[in-house]
């Protein structure tokens, strides 16, 4: 497969990962947009929020007790956001589910 994220968390291209385990893998994004900016994204090749399914949703669920956790660790007490961008439309660039979580500094809505 010829997946930037899948290839990230196979080790397959150098990351900064902050977390990884049998179902995902956490790692800086390689463009900030805040202080913190990490992205979390499933193992498993899922394209969108689209091909999310009962069969493959427990993975959601255990990626936002990532970002909880990880968040805890950076230090982000004072809040954060969690983006998933979904198809060209949605701004989605790299065709895998992936959760940007950013923070370490107020962030204006609507984001631009």
């Amino acid at each position: 497969m010829d997946c930037l994220f899948c290839k990230i968390a196979a080790h397959s291209i150098p990351s900064a990962i902050l977390y990884e385990d049998d179902q995902v893998c956490a790692f800086k994004d390689i463009d900030p947009q805040a202080p913190t900016h990490f992205l979390v994204v499933p193992k498993a090749h899922i394209q969108s929020v689209d091909e999310i399914t009962s069969q493959n949703s427990g993975v959601i669920a255990h990626i936002y007790e990532v970002i909880a956790m990880l968040c805890k660790e950076q230090g982000l007490t004072g809040g954060y956001r969690v983006v998933t961008n979904c198809g060209a439309d949605g701004g989605q660039t790299v065709g895998h589910l992936h959760f940007h979580v950013l923070g370490g500094r107020s962030l204006a809505w609507p984001p631009g």
